[in-house]
């Protein structure tokens, strides 16, 4: 199982960069919104600033909780307990329901964050970008990583997930992730096909708008259907209208690094 891990893990890291380069020259040279049109100097320390984010997130999962999510996979598998294992489901069928699994869960957990006070004051730090581009897909405060690895350790037990069913998913989902995050635009007919299968960039951009309506919609990361199940799904006619960001965080003090992490402390 530690093999499997490994390998998925490693050709995520790699896929992750690629993908990144690629998107980065997209907005660069195509860019949906032009706030960072001549303005290298501000994307350089934005860009830097959510890297940095992703950086610590990163760290701290491979520290703390990597052992711990191996521990309960392997703890589901030598006890059979877990959703996936009571089906008997051969290998290929198990892996594919507990990337469906983690993505239902995902969805919930996204959804618990604007629900809960106390959650949504560690994710607003996500929500107060209001430069959304590729990098927004780091951004996470680490309060928020960390409650939501701490959930996942009973997740893992509860459908009997292995390790390298994580690594898969995030594979799969971050990549789709780094995309809608991008400040980049798909033709209408595109975005449109897509939008059956994945979140697209038009989706997400409506769940970064300022309005609350809006900000409280289209909370899946990977497959758009959970949206359409649990009616959160929302389109905006035209998204060129959309206005990024939270209301009282647009200001220097609050977009600095220090202010991002203080941000959960504050009223």
């Amino acid at each position: 199982m530690e093999t499997a891990f490994n390998f998925v893990e490693s050709q995520g890291r790699w896929v992750t960069i690629a993908l990144l380069l690629i998107l980065l020259s997209w907005e660069s040279f195509i860019p949906f919104f032009g706030f960072f049109r001549g303005k290298l100097k501000q994307r350089s320390v934005h860009f830097v600033r959510n890297v940095a984010m992703g950086i610590i997130n990163s760290t701290m999962i491979a520290f703390v909780f990597i052992a711990t999510w191996l521990w309960a996979a392997d703890l589901a598998l030598a006890k059979r307990t877990g959703l996936l294992y009571l089906t008997e489901l051969p290998t290929w069928a198990h892996a594919l329901g507990a990337v469906l699994l983690m993505d239902l869960w995902t969805y919930w957990w996204h959804r618990f964050n604007h629900v809960f006070p106390f959650f949504w004051r560690f994710h607003r730090v996500h929500h107060s970008d209001h430069h959304m581009d590729v990098t927004t897909a780091n951004r996470f405060h680490f309060g928020e990583i960390f409650f939501s690895s701490v959930f996942r350790i009973p997740i893992i037990l509860l459908f009997g997930v292995q390790l390298w069913h994580i690594a898969l998913y995030e594979l799969i989902m971050f990549p789709i992730v780094m995309f809608h995050h991008a400040n980049v635009g798909l033709a209408d007919w595109l975005d449109r096909i897509l939008r059956i299968f994945i979140v697209t960039p038009t989706m997400h951009k409506v769940h970064h708008s300022r309005v609350g309506a809006e900000t409280d919609s289209n909370y899946t990361s990977l497959l758009s259907v959970w949206d359409r199940i649990f009616k959160s799904f929302r389109l905006r006619e035209d998204p060129h209208g959309i206005d990024y960001g939270l209301e009282g965080y647009d200001g220097p003090g609050k977009q600095k690094f220090i202010g991002l992490i203080k941000t959960p402390f504050q009223k």
